[in-house]
């Protein structure tokens, strides 16, 4: 019910720290996936892997891990979404390679992307909702994060058993401004926690320094705490302008569940004789 992973699995500044010294790039997929549990896999934003290189991945992996796949940029960043479905519908088939690997599918849309495309929204959707595979939706025009449009929105997505992904990019911002990141790639979007489907997929935008993400993973705590027990699946992916820095808050979110008593799995990690990180809460 809980599954916990970064946006990638192939960085080389993990070597030596949560991937061990000297590991190659063809080992990078099988480390990753005996640590963490779930990845966004944005690999698949640029480019669509053939069935050799998804038959790999699912055999890189342990049983319980899921790829949370975005859709290629080339479909979901062109403009109208309606011409794309043929495009996506067979994205989804090649991607059903993975097997039980497989998690939910989903879609970025571009800020330029707003409410006037209502109908061709609603066409996309639908098309999707149909062939029985679950898809989760992010949108970045500011005007889906106001009334009508952001209800009409989740009245939509609920409907058709379509995720919101929920962006919360508070960390980097919400900062003093001695201590603010000189670089956000990420936009700065009203954080709306919406349960639209039978899960929820979070990307949370870590600030580099850890204790400035305290009370906000505080929050996620009680809030992915009260989520399972509603039975909703939670998918909670760390990311942070220095990637470097993502797998160990990912961990320190483990460990904020499980010493505030929240029902999560243990992580594959906590079995792997690795380097030892300081993840102490106090």
């Amino acid at each position: 019910m809980f599954r916990l992973g970064c946006a990638v699995w192939s960085y080389k500044g993990w070597v030596g720290d949560f991937y061990p010294a000297g590991s190659r790039a063809s080992e990078f997929l099988r480390l990753y996936g005996r640590r963490l549990t779930t990845v966004e896999g944005n690999t698949t934003f640029y480019a669509t892997p053939d069935p050799e290189t998804v038959a790999r991945w699912a055999a890189d992996t342990l049983s319980g891990f899921e790829f949370c796949l975005k859709l290629p940029r080339e479909l979901t960043h062109q403009g109208l979404l309606e011409p794309a479905i043929a495009g996506a519908l067979s994205f989804l088939e090649q991607m059903r390679g993975l097997g039980d690997r497989l998690g939910p599918i989903f879609a970025q849309l571009p800020p330029r992307y707003g409410p006037e495309f209502w109908e061709d929204l609603t066409t996309f959707l639908g098309a999707w909702s149909q062939e029985n595979a679950e898809l989760a939706l992010e949108v970045r025009h500011p005007d889906w994060f106001t009334e009508p449009y952001a209800s009409q929105l989740n009245d939509l997505l609920e409907e058709l058993g379509i995720g919101r992904v929920l962006l919360d990019s508070r960390p980097i911002y919400d900062t003093p401004e001695d201590v603010q990141i000189s670089e956000r790639r990420k936009p700065q979007l009203p954080l709306q926690r919406s349960v639209t489907a039978p899960f929820s997929l979070i990307r949370f935008i870590s600030h580099p320094q850890r204790e400035l993400n305290q009370s906000f993973l505080q929050e996620w705590v009680g809030v992915v705490d009260e989520w399972l027990h509603q039975g909703t699946r939670v998918y909670f992916f760390v990311h942070c302008p220095i990637e470097a820095r993502s797998p160990g808050t990912a961990r320190y979110f483990q460990r904020m569940l499980e010493q505030q008593g929240v029902s999560v799995p243990p992580l594959p990690w906590d079995s792997v004789d690795d380097t030892p990180t300081q993840l102490s809460l106090f």
